[in-house]
């Protein structure tokens, strides 16, 4: 059971990664700060999800009495990166590509605490069905997947009709492998 005394900071305005904070029983409050998420072309995904998340926990000035946590959520397939889709167009594009194949999503963590910045990541693979082009016009119109690494949520239509499988950690896929975030926190 986590007794954390220090307050803590989610920096993400991701309903789903404050869903599983609250999940965890953890009290907390957001705070943003903008920040440049580019990065390195010569990065790997999961050096890009733990870099973002370095970022984002740097731009933050830390009371040493606060931990603060930030996340960052990338999908690869083939080594291709996808990011959260800048319209429609590529929202299609995107799920076209995952339609009938695996993909790997990958979520960086910080914790910024008492000056040091602790970060780690974690990998599932997802495998997907076959989409026709009806099911992802669907999905769009009806999900608006545009704030989603990969333009999908895995908690909402698509994890339910679409995903056939994951080899690894759900939340994970959701934006916060929480098993690993709950072991970290258990060494503060």
């Amino acid at each position: 059971m986590l007794k954390l005394t220090a307050p803590i900071i989610l920096a993400s305005k991701s309903p789903r990664r404050q869903e599983l904070l609250n999940l965890m029983g953890l009290k907390f409050t957001v705070e943003l700060k903008d920040v440049d998420e580019s990065y390195p072309e010569t990065l790997s995904a999961p050096e890009i999800a733990v870099y973002i998340a370095e970022k984002k926990a740097k731009a933050f000035i830390a009371n040493p009495d606060q931990i603060i946590i930030t996340a960052d959520t990338i999908v690869a397939i083939k080594g291709e990166i996808l990011g959260k889709p800048k319209d429609y167009t590529e929202a299609q594009q995107m799920l076209r590509k995952l339609s009938g194949n695996k993909h790997e999503v990958y979520t960086g963590v910080s914790i910024n605490y008492k000056g040091k910045i602790t970060s780690f990541y974690d990998q599932t693979e997802v495998f997907c069905r076959r989409l026709n082009e009806e099911e992802i016009d669907y999905y769009i119109d009806n999900f608006k997947p545009f704030d989603k690494a990969g333009s999908y949520g895995v908690q909402d239509w698509f994890g339910l009709t679409v995903v056939e499988r994951l080899s690894g950690s759900y939340t994970n896929v959701m934006g916060l492998p929480t098993e690993k975030l709950y072991q970290y926190l258990l060494k503060i």
